[in-house]
This record gives structure tokens, sequence and C-alpha cells, in this order.
């Protein structure tokens, strides 16, 4: 589209789950919105892509599970406005020592949260899901509201709705430079644009874009094997079996996590919630050996706990994830600058959650005021990343 003379409200740059969720936010509102994206649409460079997520309630965290209360009120809105299913409640699996202090705060949260849940003991694990093979004792808490997000198809009628409400997308095109000011100029491999306020949520490139303005959050970007896995016999780990999503907390160094077979026909999804730290840019060079360490993990797992699937991946896959230290999200303006906004470091976990960051992210870069308290996610939180570094 080039250069213009348009004055937007708001430049939102990267178009994955959580910059579609805040173009949506700011169109929904009657925003001039332009959401821009590097690559060309639909890619698999990042960390939206793929068939399927995981959408739950129980978090260890009180502040997380109050937000998917409304984050499962915006899918279903989503779902109704786009008449497009996207999502499938499956209940969520959680196991665990019966010891494991996560366990007992997520069944905390839970209880205090009046959300439906269920305490499984080691006996009555057992009986309720024969085919995964119990070693240790392990104990188990269902999440009722727990299920399957399906991811690229959320993608597609975001982007959809997004141009509905007026919005503009514009792919293949990836930021150069952005001068703040009032208003901001950004530059494009295409043109130059200006808009009230930015936003800037691009995963692992983040600290590319904020490095030129002074800023350098404390990210890492991963590289995590999305691994699939065949049924010994088909449908023995479907939802059509009512078989859970799963999520071991203590089996394994990093949480283990499981979706049952869908949406590739008799492979189950199993991955191991970690990788190893990759530029974004050579995500696709050779696996480094902590990968094979990571799938040997796996394989262990599979062997020992769900013996009706076949012990080596069939499928292996890619994804980004982008790390903060202690696994909270960044939702926050620059410190210098308070109309260029970022949200960033979804560290593996976002997806679920991208309705109602995108809404506080559109609060944030229309300078109203937050629906959530924002002081998990602030910047400020980083030691080290005081007034100093800018």
């Amino acid at each position: 589209m080039g250069t213009q003379k348009v004055l937007w409200d708001a430049i939102v740059m990267g178009a994955g789950i959580q910059g579609c969720f805040t173009a949506y936010h700011l169109a929904k509102h009657g925003k001039r919105v332009l959401l821009l994206e590097q690559f060309f649409l639909p890619h698999s460079r990042g960390s939206s892509h793929g068939q399927s997520r995981i959408i739950r309630k129980a978090y260890p965290e009180d502040f997380y599970t109050k937000m998917m209360d409304e984050g499962y009120r915006i899918w279903a809105q989503l779902e109704q406005e786009t008449g497009t299913q996207l999502h499938r409640q499956t209940q969520l699996l959680l196991l665990a020592l019966k010891e494991n202090p996560e366990l007992k705060t997520m069944q905390a949260t839970l209880s205090r949260h009046g959300i439906e849940h269920e305490y499984l003991s080691s006996g009555e694990l057992k009986q309720r899901f024969p085919n995964i093979q119990f070693t240790r004792g392990e104990v188990g808490l269902l999440d009722k509201s727990g299920g399957v997000l399906y991811a690229d198809k959320a993608l597609r009628v975001l982007q959809e709705a997004i141009r509905h409400l007026g919005g503009t997308v514009q792919d293949g095109e990836k930021v150069v430079e952005i001068r703040p000011g009032q208003p901001v100029t950004v530059k494009t491999t295409s043109g130059s644009y200006q808009a009230k306020s930015v936003i800037i949520t691009a995963g692992p490139w983040t600290n590319q874009l904020l490095r030129p303005l002074g800023i350098e959050l404390p990210l890492q970007t991963l590289r995590i094997n999305v691994c699939y896995w065949r049924e010994k016999v088909p449908g023995s780990y479907s939802v059509s079996k009512a078989f859970p999503c799963f999520l071991c907390l203590n089996l394994a160094p990093h949480h283990i996590y499981g979706l049952p077979a869908g949406e590739y026909p008799g492979l189950m999804k199993v991955c191991y919630h970690h990788g190893n730290s990759v530029d974004p840019e050579e995500r696709d060079c050779p696996t480094a050996f902590s990968d094979i360490q990571d799938v040997q993990i796996l394989c262990r797992f599979v062997r020992d706990h769900l013996p009706g699937l076949r012990p080596e991946p069939d499928i292996m896959e890619h994804c980004m994830y982008t790390n903060t230290p202690d696994k909270n999200f960044i939702l926050d303006r620059h410190p210098k600058y308070d109309n260029i906004v970022i949200g960033a470091g979804f560290s593996g976990h976002g997806f679920k959650l991208s309705p109602v960051v995108g809404k506080i992210l559109y609060e944030l870069s229309m300078k109203l005021t937050p629906s959530y308290d924002l002081t998990p996610f602030r910047i400020s939180r980083f030691s080290g990343l005081g007034k100093a570094h800018l």
C-alpha cells in the first residue's frame, strides 16, 4: 500500500494471535487500525500457528484464572459473530504426585472461583483412564472447563473480522524503523505510516524493534518441538472416546502436556513445555543436542505412561516460545514513550488468554483505565531495566 497520508489511531506490529485480538478490539471500538505482519499470511514462523491449543481455567496464579473468565466469554462471542466453532470442551486432566504444591494451589484457585473440578485419587484415576499408566501413585485434578482451541481457524476468522470491522491487515511488510513522537512514524519495507499509538506484539522479534528505542527486555526465544504420536489402535485417545487434554506437573524437569487425537487422524499431540534457545531468524537450522534430549524425555514418557501410543514421534513440527524470567507476560507502555505499547513474553501459555490480552493492549494504547491490575505484567518488575537502561 506504500506511503500514505492517513493518520492511523493505532498500528499493531505482528499478526499472531495477540496482535490480531488487539487489532480486533481496536476495530470493534471504531478505531482506525493497521495490522502489519512481516511474513505472508498464513505462516509458521512464530508462536500462533498449528491447529490446536489447550484452553483452561486451572492456573496456580489467581490473576490468570480471573482473566480466563472473560477469555471464555470473548472466545464464545467470536464463535457467535463468525459462525465458526473455535473450541471444544474435553476437560483438562492435571497429573502430579499427591504432595505437589502447584497442584494444591490450582485446586485452591479453582475452588475459590467456584470452577467445576474433580479430585481423583490414584485408584480413581486408574479406573477412569485405563489407557494412561501410572507408576508413582499419581493423583489427578480434572478442570471441567478445559478443552481444545482451534488455533489456525481462530487466526483466520480474526483476520477476516478485523477487515470486516473496517481495519486493515497488511502482510509481507516488515517494520524497519519506529520513530517516536506525536504521531509515531513507522517505516516498513514498503512505505511509511503515522499513528497516534503503536502496539508491538512481535513475539520473538520484539527486542529487534525495541533496541533502537533504548530498551531491551529479558526475553528468551525458544524453539519447541511439537510432536505427534501414532495410536496403536486408531481412536483410542480421541475426543470421541472422551479422552481429555492433560498436563503433567512433575514427571520431568518441565511440564509435559497432551491433546486428544483429532487434528491429524490417529495421532495424539504430546509435547514438552520447553525447548532450546534460538535466534528467530535461524529457527529452521539443524537441531541442537538439547532438541534430541527433549524428544528423548517425551519418548520415555510416552513409553511409560501412554502404552497405546507408539513410543517415537510420527510427525515433528516446530513452534517458538518467547519466555520471560518469571513466565508472566509483559503488558505495558514503553517507559519513555507512552504511546508505544508492548505485549510480549507470552512464555508458551498466551494463546488461550489472547482475547483478554488484546483488550488490555487496546486499553493501554487508548489511555483507558485497564480492566485488570497490571502489576504482574509491568516491565519495572525486572531489576536492572530502570530508567538508566533507556
